[in-house]
C-alpha cells in the first residue's frame, strides 16, 4: 500500500503560515452574506429551505452500531432514533420511549414506547425492534466496538407489544444511557450480512429525517421525514458536503456556500468579524466535550518502556500547544476527563514541562547520542518514529508539528504524516498499523470509559487502538460501572485517572473551545450546556431567507 506523502514542517514555518492566514485571510467574505434585519424577521417559525454543513471525513457507513466514525455517527443521529436522548442540560429524557422506569437499584429497567412512531416505510416501530438491535449487539458475528454496554443484560423479556424490561445481575451505571442506542428495523434487517447489507448507504429508519442522496466523495443530502412523531422538522433539506479540509471549508463559508462549520480558533478570533461578518452569522463558543491526545502503540518496541512514554510527555509543553494552536481558546488535557466535572481528579497535577528531566528518562531508558549527530540511538538502532493523523484537522496537524519540534529538542526524530480519514481508521486506526497517533475522544457524561480502556478491547476495530493492557485498571473499570452511587464512584475514576496519568499511555493534550458559527438566517438556535444542536429539528429559516440549493 502506498503511504501518504510525509509532512516535514519545521515549527518556524508552521508560525509563519498562521501569521500569514492571519494577516491575509481576514476582512469581509469574497461573496457577502447579507445581514440579517431581525426586526423584520417572522415571529413563528415557517418550514423551508435547506442548511448546508461541511464534513472533514465522509461516513463509511450510516448503521452507527458498525462504526467508530464521527461523520457516521453525526449523519445516522438524524435518520434513526434512541428510546432516550439527551436533552439541553445533558439530562436523560424520553425519545422513542413514552416513559421509562429505573428500579431495584438498576437492576430492573421497564420501558414503554411510543405507539405513534413509523419506519419510512411506513411499519410501525415496536418493541421486537428493540430486542432484534439488542440480539444484534451481543451476536459475536457482529463488527461493533459497542457490545460491552448490552453483554451486561442479563434477561430481556417482551411485556407487550410496545413495551419491555431488561435485568441486570448487579447494578451498572450505563444502563439507562446503553438504551440511548440507534434501534434497528427487524422487519427489513433480519438476515441480513452487515458487513454487506446495502442499509449500511440505504439506511431505513424512524428519525427526522430520511436518506434522499449520497454522492460519494461529494455530499450527503437528508430530507424532512414528514410523518417524525415529534413533528416535522421545519429545514426541508440537510446537505453535508465532504470538504477534507478547514481552510477550503472557511472559504466556502466565506463565500456563502456553507451555513455551519466548526471554526478554528484564528478564524473564530481575527477573521470572523466585522463587514460582512457582523450581523450576518451568528458565533459560538464553549468548551468542548472532548479531548485531542497523542496515542503510543503499545506493541512498539520503543514504547513498552514506561521511562520512554513519560520522558515524551515532559517534553511536550502543552501550555504553548494551546496558545499557539488554539490560540487560548481550550484548556490544558490532564486525563480523559472534563476539567470542571465531578469525575476530574484535581490531585493529578499535569506532568510539567521539563525537557532535561526528558532527557535524563531517555538517559535512563539506555538511550544515547553514541554517533554524535544529535539523535539519539540505542543499540545502533536511532529513536525515530512517525506519528499519523488525519487529513484537514489543522489542529491536530499544527499539535503535531509543535511536538515534532520538542521532541527533537531532546533527541528524538518525529515524521509526521497525514492520511485521508477513511483511509486512516480503517487501515491505520483499526489495524494498529502506526507508530503513535493523533486523535480527539469524545467526553460523556458518564466516566466509564471501559470500552477504550479496557483490555479485552484491544483487538482489531476495537476502541482500545493503543492496546494498551493493566489488568489494575481493568479491575478498576470493571467494578466503577457496576456502582451507581457518584460518591462511591468517584474514588474508583479517581484512580482510573491517576493510572493514566502514571502509564502514559496517551500523552493527554488539550480539551478545546466548541466554536461554531451559523448564518443568521437560521433561526431557533439557543446555546446550553449541550452545546447547540440538540434541538436541530426545531431550527428554521424564514422564507424570504430560504435557498434550494
Amino acid at each position: 500500500m502506498r503511504l501518504p506523502t510525509p509532512l516535514m514542517f519545521s515549527l518556524a514555518m508552521a508560525l509563519a503560515m498562521a501569521f500569514l492566514a492571519a494577516c491575509g485571510e481576514g476582512g469581509g467574505p469574497a461573496t457577502p452574506v447579507r445581514p440579517v434585519d431581525q426586526a423584520a424577521l417572522p415571529s413563528e417559525p415557517q418550514y423551508g429551505g435547506s442548511i448546508v454543513e461541511a464534513m472533514l471525513g465522509e461516513p463509511d457507513n450510516l448503521i452507527s452500531a458498525l462504526s467508530t466514525s464521527g461523520a457516521s455517527h453525526s449523519v445516522a443521529s438524524q435518520i434513526f432514533v434512541g428510546l432516550i436522548k439527551y436533552d439541553k442540560d445533558i439530562e436523560l429524557v424520553p425519545y422513542a420511549a413514552k416513559s421509562f422506569e429505573v428500579l431495584d437499584e438498576g437492576r430492573l429497567i421497564r420501558f414503554t414506547l411510543r405507539e405513534d412512531i413509523r419506519w419510512f416505510d411506513g411499519e410501525p416501530l415496536t418493541a421486537e425492534d428493540v430486542e432484534f438491535t439488542y440480539r444484534l449487539m451481543i451476536d459475536p458475528t457482529t463488527p461493533t466496538a459497542y457490545a460491552e454496554n448490552f453483554k451486561a443484560v442479563k434477561a430481556f423479556r417482551l411485556t407487550g407489544r410496545y413495551s419491555f424490561e431488561v435485568e441486570y445481575d448487579q447494578p451498572f451505571a450505563k444502563a439507562l444511557i446503553t438504551w440511548a442506542m440507534d434501534i434497528l428495523p427487524k422487519h427489513a434487517m433480519e438476515g441480513e450480512d452487515l458487513l454487506n447489507t446495502k442499509y449500511s448507504r440505504e439506511p431505513l429508519g424512524a428519525g427526522p429525517y430520511m436518506l434522499k442522496e449520497w454522492t460519494p466523495g461529494s455530499r450527503i443530502v437528508l430530507e424532512a421525514n414528514p410523518d417524525h412523531f415529534e413533528g416535522r422538522p421545519y429545514i426541508d433539506r440537510v446537505i453535508y458536503r465532504m470538504i477534507p479540509d478547514l481552510s477550503t471549508q472557511f472559504l466556502e463559508l466565506k463565500a456563502g456556500n456553507l451555513d455551519t462549520m466548526d471554526l478554528t480558533p484564528l478564524q473564530y478570533l481575527y477573521q470572523t468579524s466585522g463587514p460582512g461578518w457582523d450581523g450576518s452569522f451568528n458565533k459560538f463558543e464553549y468548551l468542548a466535550s472532548g479531548y485531542a491526545f497523542l496515542g503510543f502503540n503499545m506493541n512498539h518496541p520503543f514504547f513498552k518502556d514506561v521511562r520512554v512514554r513519560r520522558a515524551i510527555d515532559h517534553a511536550i509543553d502543552r501550555r504553548e500547544i494551546v496558545k499557539g494552536v488554539l490560540y487560548g481558546l481550550g484548556e490544558m488535557a490532564n486525563g480523559p476527563y472534563k476539567p470542571g466535572t465531578w469525575q476530574y481528579n484535581e490531585a493529578v497535577k499535569p506532568r510539567t514541562y521539563d525537557p532535561q528531566r526528558s532527557r535524563e528518562l531517555l538517559a535512563e531508558a539506555g538511550w544515547a547520542d553514541s554517533d554524535g549527530d544529535g539523535i539519539l540511538d540505542r543499540d545502533g538502532v536511532p529513536f525515530a518514529f512517525s506519528i499519523i493523523t488525519n487529513q484537514g484537522n489543522t489542529q491536530r496537524i499544527k499539535s503535531g508539528v509543535i511536538i515534532q519540534q520538542r521532541l527533537r529538542d531532546v533527541g528524538i526524530k518525529v515524521e509526521l504524516r497525514t492520511v485521508e480519514w477513511a483511509a486512516f481508521i480503517k487501515e491505520f486506526v483499526d489495524k494498529g498499523r502506526f507508530d503513535a497517533v493523533i486523535l480527539s475522544w469524545n467526553i460523556l457524561q458518564d466516566p466509564d470509559i471501559y470500552s477504550v480502556w479496557h483490555s479485552s478491547q484491544a483487538v482489531e476495530r476495537g476502541l482500545n487502538f493503543t492496546r494498551y493492557v493493566n489488568p489494575e485498571l481493568d479491575a478498576l473499570l470493571e467494578r466503577g460501572r457496576r456502582l451507581v452511587d457518584p460518591k462511591a464512584r468517584k474514588p474508583i475514576y479517581d484512580e482510573v485517572q491517576r493510572i493514566l496519568h502514571d502509564e502514559v499511555p496517551y500523552c493527554f493534550l488539550y480539551v478545546p473551545k466548541s466554536l461554531p458559527i451559523v448564518q443568521a438566517r437560521v433561526r431557533n438556535i439557543q446555546a446550553a450546556p449541550a452545546g447547540i444542536a440538540y434541538n436541530f429539528p426545531k431550527w428554521w429559516i424564514p422564507k424570504s431567507l430560504q435557498m434550494q440549493p
